[in-house]
Order: C-alpha cells, then structure tokens, then sequence
C-alpha cells in the first residue's frame, strides 16, 4: 500500500483532524507499542500499519477500507 493510500484510508476512517491525532498519539501493541508516526519512520510497512490500526479500531473501519 503507497503512503498516500494509508494517509487516505485513516483520514476516511476517523476524519482529518483525528487521524493525525491517532497516527501521532497512539501506541499500538501490533506495532511493538509504537505510533503510526514511530512506525512509518522506521521503514514499517504501511500495508501492516494499517492491518494494526484495524485490528485496534475494528468498528470504525468501514469494511470497505479494509
């Protein structure tokens, strides 16, 4: 998955303003307790990002984004 899908997925998911709180702020136990930010400057790939982020929000990723 390119980034800019990532980035487009989460702000569907949970609105601009909040996706960048949750990339920033969240530390998911799927990514060895880092945050969506942490994750993507390490070189994590953004296809495992997102499954972690699904995983952690499965009722507010419509299943369309999945």
């Amino acid at each position: 998955m390119r980034l800019t899908d990532f980035w487009a997925r989460l702000e569907q998911a949970f609105g601009a303003g909040y996706a960048r709180s949750i990339a920033a702020d969240h530390s998911f136990g799927d990514l060895g307790n880092r945050t969506i930010d942490q994750a993507i400057a390490e070189g994590v790939d953004t296809a495992t990002i997102w499954r972690a982020v699904v995983q952690a929000y499965p009722d507010r990723v419509p299943s369309r984004l999945r």
